[in-house]
C-alpha cells in the first residue's frame, strides 16, 4: 500500500489543468461542426476574396493561433471563450495549410490528404510515446497541451483537404460531401453507444470527420448557385456562423471535462 501523501493543491492544481479541456457532449460536437464550417469560410474568405494568397494566410492565420495556445496553456483552468476561439484559430489557420498543400506545391488533393494523414498519424504518434496516452481527458500538463493543440491543428488540415477532396474530384459535390461526413458520424455515434471500441480512437475519428463535413457545408453556404451553393457568399456566411456560435455557447453553455 502507498502511503505516499500528494503535496498541498497536487489534487486541485491537476482538476485545474483537465478542467481546461470542455467535456465532449452533443454540445461540444455541434459547436465543433459550426467552428470548421466557419474556419473554411471565413480562411477562403481572406485567402481568395481578399486574395491574399495561401502563403499570406497562413502567416495571417498562424500568429494569433499560437498566442491563443500559449494563453490557453498558460490558463489556470477552463475557459470557454478562449477555448473554442483557439479552435476557431485552427481551424482557420489548417484550412489556408490544406489548400497551400492542395493547390499552391501542386499536389492536389489526394496528395495532400495523403501528406497530412501521415502529420497526424506522427503527431498521434509521438504523443502515445511520449505521454503515454492520446486520450484528451489526460490532458494535464503543459507538454501534453502542445500535443493536443498540434494534433488538432493537423486534424483540422487534413479534415479541409479531405472535404475538398470529396467534393471536387469524388464528384460528389458540396451536399454529397455532407452527407457522407454527416453518415460517417453517425456510424461513430452509433458505435460509441452500441461497442466497447476505444473512445479515444473514436473521439478522434469523429474529430478528424467533422472537418471535412464543416468544409463542405462551408462552401455549400457560400458559393454561387451555378456551383451547387446558396451564394451567401464568404462574409455573409461568416458573419452568420459567428452568430450562430455565439448563440451556441449561450444556449449550450461548456463545462469542464474530467479524468478518467
Amino acid at each position: 500500500m502507498n502511503d505516499t501523501v500528494a503535496p498541498p493543491g497536487f489534487a486541485a492544481a491537476r482538476m485545474e489543468a483537465l478542467s481546461k479541456v470542455p467535456a465532449v457532449t452533443l454540445g461540444f460536437w455541434l459547436i465543433k461542426i459550426l467552428a470548421t464550417t466557419l474556419g473554411e469560410t471565413g480562411a477562403d474568405l481572406f485567402t481568395q476574396q481578399y486574395d491574399m494568397g495561401y502563403a499570406a494566410g497562413i502567416a495571417l492565420f498562424c500568429v494569433p493561433l499560437l498566442i491563443l495556445v500559449a494563453a490557453q496553456i498558460r490558463a489556470k483552468g477552463f475557459h470557454p471563450l478562449l477555448y473554442w476561439a483557439t479552435i476557431l484559430a485552427s481551424t482557420t489557420a489548417g484550412t489556408a495549410l490544406a489548400d497551400f498543400f492542395d493547390r499552391s506545391l501542386g499536389i492536389g488533393y489526394a496528395g495532400g490528404s495523403a501528406v497530412l494523414l501521415v502529420c497526424v498519424g506522427a503527431s498521434l504518434l509521438a504523443w502515445r510515446l511520449v505521454m503515454g496516452t492520446v486520450s484528451v481527458a489526460s490532458v494535464s500538463s503543459a507538454r501534453a497541451e502542445v500535443f493536443y493543440w498540434v494534433t488538432i491543428t493537423f486534424s483540422q488540415t487534413l479534415g479541409t483537404a479531405l472535404g475538398d477532396w470529396s467534393a471536387d474530384d469524388g464528384g460528389l459535390g458540396y451536399l454529397g460531401g455532407a452527407a457522407v461526413f454527416g453518415g460517417a458520424l453517425l456510424v461513430l455515434a452509433l458505435l460509441y453507444r452500441l461497442t466497447s471500441l476505444s473512445r479515444t480512437v473514436l473521439f478522434w475519428a469523429a474529430f478528424i470527420l467533422t472537418r471535412p463535413l464543416g468544409a463542405t457545408v462551408g462552401d455549400f453556404l457560400d458559393k454561387p448557385l451555378a456551383q451547387g451553393g446558396l451564394n451567401l457568399g464568404r462574409d455573409m456566411a461568416t458573419l452568420v456562423l459567428l452568430a450562430a456560435i455565439a448563440l451556441a455557447l449561450w444556449l449550450l453553455p461548456q463545462k469542464p471535462g474530467k479524468a478518467h
